[in-house]
């Protein structure tokens, strides 16, 4: 049967995928690996999608979108960004990782190049290499602060380099870049022709300063592409529900692959949408704060365990320490960990190149959880 199966797949990466086994393995398992948050979504949400779909909401959609959905997601951005988009300019998908793959497949051709920042979400490199295109990556560094420097960024381009994908704040390593960041990226983007994939899916767990969309700098709109969901920001994971902001052709090209592959995104998942807009501000305020108060109390425990190093979190949920103190590998101390502590966290050469020698921790469950999986590793010796 292995005859069968696509070249390109025969090398392919698993992603992030779960220790399945392990689950089993342990009963007292605390689970720090996977960015799904613990808490359930708001019922304000949940109640109006039930009310919705008994009205009628069950059918396939409009392949744009629901008309009522793209309208709040352009009166929201308006609202919250001052800046105003037109809906033809606007894809709602399912979920912000179908986006990332149809924007790959509406704009690669095989064997261009599309630039990331090392340690990346690993989903990019197959979204990159499945629309036929090569993933670059362009190293950042802990001892940094994980910033992205001109002369690297520059080095990296080639006359085959197409785009570049920025995620702000940053899944796994906590960053958030500011305006010093997006204007240099804005400003080699407009230098060499190139596309801004912006990734801005955790815009409400920002801690040092308000987001700021790589859009709305100036001469951006045209040559951003902007991907949101619902997941992060409205505690959604389930609902696989998010957007595309683009120029009109690029949205025009997207809906058409994403009508070979799913023609709409789920009817009543988009109704749910529409109700976590109208209740944004309050749900930022209710949720969003616990994250934070997570985030760094697990911080301040992985700085008092001698075999960590942390940065300074600046944004998300995730935790990126370095464990190159016990002189393993990532992938050695995550097995070590999980056999003497019963604590998963995930590998961080799962996340380029620049992972290796990192584990990312997932602050995804309550604190008394994360005060146990702590005491277990503060009780281990590398």
């Amino acid at each position: 049967m292995e005859r069968f199966i696509a070249e390109r797949f025969r090398s392919f990466g698993g992603g992030l995928a779960l220790d399945t086994g392990a689950i089993l393995k342990y009963t007292d398992l605390i689970d720090l690996s996977i960015g799904d948050t613990d808490i359930v979504t708001d019922e304000r949400i949940i109640n109006a999608a039930f009310r919705d779909a008994k009205a009628g909401h069950t059918h396939y959609g409009d392949p744009h979108g629901d008309p009522e959905l793209i309208d709040a997601v352009c009166r929201a951005w308006n609202e919250d960004f001052g800046q105003s988009i037109d809906p033809e300019r606007i894809l709602v998908t399912a979920s912000s990782c179908l986006g990332m793959s149809l924007v790959m497949l509406g704009i690669l051709d095989p064997g261009d190049e599309v630039l990331v920042f090392s340690p990346y979400f690993p989903m990019y490199r197959e979204q990159i290499e499945l629309a036929g295109g090569v993933c670059v990556e362009v190293p950042t560094y802990a001892s940094e602060g994980f910033a992205i420097k001109k002369e690297r960024l520059d080095a990296a381009i080639t006359p085959r380099t197409k785009a570049m994908v920025f995620n702000n704040p940053t899944n796994p390593t906590a960053m958030a870049y500011g305006a010093d960041t997006m204007r240099l990226l804005a400003e080699t983007a407009k230098e060499h022709d190139l596309l801004i994939v912006a990734d801005e899916i955790y815009t409400s767990y920002m801690f040092s300063e308000p987001f700021t969309p790589m859009r709305t700098l100036p001469g951006m709109a045209e040559r951003t592409v902007t991907l949101n969901s619902f997941s992060k920001n409205y505690l959604m994971t389930g609902w696989r529900v998010g957007t595309i902001i683009a120029e009109p052709a690029l949205i025009k090209t997207m809906q058409r692959i994403n009508g070979a592959l799913i023609y709409t995104a789920p009817s009543v998942s988009q109704r749910a949408a529409i109700q976590a807009l109208h209740d944004r501000e309050d749900i930022r305020a209710r949720y969003i704060r616990e994250y934070r108060e997570r985030v760094f109390y697990a911080a301040e425990r992985i700085r008092s365990i001698p075999y960590f190093e942390l940065n300074e979190p600046h944004g998300t949920f995730y935790l990126f320490p370095s464990i190159r103190k016990t002189k393993l590998d990532s992938a050695r101390f995550c097995a070590e960990l999980l056999e003497k502590a019963h604590v998963l966290v995930t590998n961080g050469a799962a996340f380029g190149k620049t992972g290796e020698g990192h584990v990312r921790i997932a602050c995804t469950v309550g604190r008394d959880k994360l005060c146990e999986a702590f005491d277990r590793m503060e009780k281990l010796k590398f």
